[in-house]
């Protein structure tokens, strides 16, 4: 198992059959938040007290009322702005590798980045559609050659390092991140399961404890997922991606950003 967790500036060598340089991607200073109590009364309010599937229930109401979608263009730019690295303004912060990258290499060909679903699009086959398959809160900017080894699989401890992704590990099922994507990788599928429940004409996304969950709306593995939880909390980076998406994008938060406790209360 691989859960030693970082802290402080990351180097990391980029690692493509393109002459990129060495990046060097500091932990971003702390986003100017909105006070956690004026969240909890106006935002969380209909949420507060309650655990288990009414607050799973509650959580979906507030996460799905006044919600602007996406078309899968307009991505791109979300993205750029979202993911940007705050030590180079010019540039994005991929997710499995941490490596930055400049935000105009967005594309299909080596080299470039494109745009991860973190809940795989066959896990309820939503497709890139508005809705679950252009929803910021689960996207990210991912290196072309790294996103397509992850593919589809669930997440879970364990398998052979990952040639292009350093700290990262697969087998034939799962995939295991570095350790800073931890955490984020659980909460944005925490979100999912609670902001599309099958009433909205998409699949009712579930996380469950298995791996190998193919074309069902389903991914796991929950024990793991929450253990990353616990191991990864929020960065200064999720936290500003959150107040972006919500002030400048979609109009909802992630609430296991603001509230990371609230995942083992719903699933633990």
């Amino acid at each position: 198992m691989h859960r030693t967790l970082l802290t402080g500036a990351v180097t990391i060598a980029l690692i493509s059959p393109l002459p990129l340089a060495t990046a060097t991607v500091a932990q971003p200073a702390p986003a100017a938040a909105p006070a956690a109590a004026a969240l909890d009364d106006a935002y969380y309010e209909d949420a507060l007290g309650l655990s288990g599937d009414a607050l799973k229930d509650a959580l979906h109401e507030i996460v799905s009322t006044g919600v602007t979608t996406l078309t899968y263009a307009q991505v791109w730019d979300a993205l750029k702005d979202t993911d940007q690295d705050p030590a180079n303004p010019a540039n994005v912060v991929l997710l499995y590798t941490g490596q930055s990258r400049s935000a105009d290499r967005n594309g299909g060909n080596v080299g470039d980045w494109n745009r991860e679903h973190v809940w795989a699009q066959s896990h309820g086959d939503f497709g890139t559609g508005r809705g679950p398959g252009t929803d910021v809160h689960h996207l990210r900017a991912a290196d072309v050659q790294v996103n397509s080894s992850r593919g589809n699989k669930d997440f879970d401890d364990g398998g052979s390092p990952v040639s292009n992704a350093p700290g990262n590990y697969t087998d034939s099922d799962s995939w295991e991140p570095r350790d800073q994507d931890k955490g984020d990788i659980a909460r944005m599928l925490f979100y999912m399961a609670v902001r599309y429940e099958g009433g909205d004409g998409f699949a009712d996304l579930e996380l469950n404890d298995a791996v190998n969950n193919g074309s069902r709306p389903l991914h796991g593995r929950l024990s793991t997922l929450l253990e990353w939880n616990e191991l990864d909390p929020p960065s200064a980076f999720e936290e500003r991606r959150n107040e972006l998406i919500h002030d400048e994008y979609q109009g909802n938060r992630n609430p296991f950003v603001d509230h990371p406790e609230w995942a083992e209360a719903i699933w633990g």
